[in-house]
């Protein structure tokens, strides 16, 4: 039995097989299972369109389902008034259906079936328009995509956005099943015309070449062999085009040598190596290698597994890299050959898939995750949302649930990457928000844009240190948040007041002086909310810089957008003072009449009426104003200040 730690080898499914080989030779058998390659595709299509169906199906004739099953499966046909052979496939395998009876999640059914010379993972995923992020999902890691058309439908308006997500993935072998053709009488010239209707389709989302056949998933026809009811075709059936494709891995071993590190695997001070999955290419001992986004080089002087040294590693294998010099290289830096590294940007034209209910927020910082690269991010206003139903490019503000638009974005730092195009490894990325920890969005790299590869950081003598030394004092910024009314600008000022008495260089950031200038062609949309924090962020953090205490006043309600000017800080420099007032008493000092606006609908987005406030969750210092006045809260503020500088 091959050992279930070899990323090479694979646990042995209970597949059909030529029971002789096995009772004769079982040796023989499990080598021949070992070393079959693995296809992953996807079925997708419109609502009813066959896909569960088809996959009972392909589990049947690869005898997959076993004779309980089938026994269960002809009692639930039964029931529903079929008899014999006319098995309803889709009992078995209908992920939605499973969702609605034990009233789980199953975000994409996968099934697992093999054939004498090929194994499979097939995702099925449901065919409506608000499971599109489903078929994202199941489309992300698939070499193949089954495209079903109901011969009695034609083309759809889903055929056509599964057809396009699938090409903008990066899948090139698709399939155009044409299914329930027995319920046309086989009729060629309904193929043709939908064929036809098809091709003109794909040409104008750039799909050069796909597979057409006509089947019956439920009948069986060119599934597993020719069927007679379609002598006019002269392709191939399902099964063996499956079996034949090029798949993935096969593409992927013919790329440059690219390998993320996910772990540094050190046991003993005599070891010391770089774990990780091959994505792309081969790599042996001897060769130059290239540590990104460091760029420093050293040599391959090792390459081991759990099964003992290999001379090569290929696309495919987990393997262990030594280098013969000591140089840095952490988890999330990418190991390439030293002649034909990738690329290293901070700034990107990107097509993002939003598959999150809340919409997303332009300007706030989301963690990026690409391999095993995790950084902070912030998306731009898209350029345009694509219409799936007309292929128009759309105007939009932001991208709603399912929406797929074209969007810079900006990362905290350089990563290593790859256009899409080129590899899903260094290519393909996801956003999480930072507050639940939610998967928001899949991203494609379309390419890094010209300026972030022009604009360097430019080192000067002076530096931040320098600055607060001259001063006397440690750079800080005192931010304070609350709601409308809480006493923030008139604690803010009392602070800046005591410590300027106290000879300390200050500067204080008001919300509404700042937008009177600064940020004055900013609304309060939450876009623009998150904008207004962004900016204000960004100035700051050049005051501290300069050495300055900064003392800002804001609502900023957002957890993730105060986050956000945490990250920009060195750690102990950002000072959250929630200054914590019931809507109640805000409401009730409600000194500029804003309040009574809201209540009135004639002041939209206002932060505790109709547009939400989020609670810090660990602010270094909580002013209650219930119980303190604003000198005594001045006073603390100060005195917790100066006690940590």
């Amino acid at each position: 039995m091959p050992n279930s730690n070899d990323a090479a080898s694979t646990v042995i499914d209970p597949v059909y097989v030529t029971e002789s080989l096995i009772a004769e030779n079982i040796d023989a058998y499990l080598d021949q299972h070992q070393h079959k390659t693995m296809l992953r595709f996807i079925t997708c299509g419109s609502v009813d369109d066959g896909k569960s169906t088809l996959i009972g199906r392909l589990l049947y004739d690869s005898k997959m389902i076993f004779e309980d099953q089938l026994d269960a499966l002809a009692a639930d046909s039964k029931k529903s008034g079929t008899q014999g052979q006319e098995i309803d496939f889709a009992l078995l395998v209908d992920g939605l259906a499973a969702e609605r009876e034990q009233g789980i999640t199953i975000d994409v059914a996968y099934r697992f079936f093999n054939t004498e010379k090929r194994k499979f993972i097939v995702a099925d995923t449901p065919g409506h328009e608000q499971y599109t992020r489903n078929m994202v999902t199941g489309a992300s890691t698939a070499d193949l995509a089954v495209i079903l058309i109901d011969a009695r439908k034609g083309v759809l308006t889903q055929t056509k956005r599964h057809s396009y997500l699938a090409h903008l993935i990066g899948i090139t072998n698709l399939v155009l099943a044409v299914n329930k053709m027995d319920l046309v009488d086989y009729s060629q010239d309904v193929f043709d015309r939908i064929v036809t209707e098809y091709t003109g389709f794909a040409k104008s989302i750039g799909i050069e070449a796909f597979v057409a056949m006509p089947i019956s998933g439920f009948k069986g026809d060119n599934i597993i062999s020719a069927s007679p009811n379609t002598p006019w075709y002269t392709g191939p059936n399902l099964i063996e085009h499956l079996e034949t494709v090029e798949v993935n891995s096969a593409i992927d071993a013919g790329r440059p040598f690219r390998m993320p590190v996910q772990w540094v695997n050190r046991p003993n001070l005599d070891f010391r190596g770089f774990s990780g999955l091959v994505a792309t290419g081969s790599v042996k001992t001897g060769d130059a290698i290239r540590v990104l986004p460091s760029g420093k080089t050293s040599t391959v002087s090792r390459i081991t597994t759990l099964d003992g040294d290999l001379d090569l590693a290929q696309a495919g294998q987990s393997v262990t890299i030594c280098f013969d010099t000591e140089i840095d290289c952490s988890r999330g830096d990418i190991i390439a050959l030293a002649e034909n590294p990738p690329q290293v940007a901070d700034q990107f034209e990107t097509t993002l898939v939003w598959m999150a209910d809340e919409p997303l927020h332009v300007g706030r910082a989301y963690w990026l995750k690409l391999g095993t690269q995790t950084v902070s991010a912030t998306v731009h206003a898209p350029k345009y949302a694509v219409s799936v139903n007309t292929m128009e490019h759309i105007a939009v503000k932001t991208l709603e649930l399912n929406a797929i638009g074209v969007a810079q974005i900006v990362t905290d730092k350089p990563i290593v990457f790859e256009a899409y195009s080129d590899s899903r490894t260094l290519g393909g990325f996801i956003l999480i928000d930072k507050i639940t920890n939610a998967t928001v969005a899949a991203g494609m790299l379309n390419f890094s844009l010209r300026r972030a590869q022009n604009v360097h950081w430019q080192a000067t003598d002076i530096g931040r240190e320098a600055h607060a030394g001259l001063k006397n004092q440690k750079a800080a910024v005192l931010w304070f948040t609350g709601l409308s009314g809480s006493g923030k600008s008139t604690i803010a000022n009392l602070v800046e007041k005591k410590l300027h008495r106290m000879n300390r260089h200050t500067f204080l950031l008001d919300g509404d002086n700042v937008r009177h200038g600064l940020n004055k062609d900013l609304g309060f949309t939450e876009a623009d909310r998150i904008e207004n924090i962004r900016r204000v962020g960004e100035v700051a953090k050049l005051m501290a810089d300069a050495g300055l205490i900064v003392i800002t006043a804001f609502i900023s309600p957002f957890q993730a957008d105060r986050d956000m000017v945490r990250s920009m800080l060195p750690g102990g420099e950002f000072i959250e003072v929630f200054v914590d007032t019931p809507l109640a008493v805000a409401e009730s000092r409600d000194v500029k009449g804003l309040y009574k606006k809201a209540r009135s609908g004639e002041l939209k987005n206002f932060t505790g009426i109709d547009s939400p406030y989020e609670v810090p969750v660990h602010p270094e210092i909580r002013i209650d104003t219930t119980n303190l006045t604003p000198e005594a809260a001045a006073a603390l503020i100060v005195d917790t200040l100066l006690g940590d500088a």
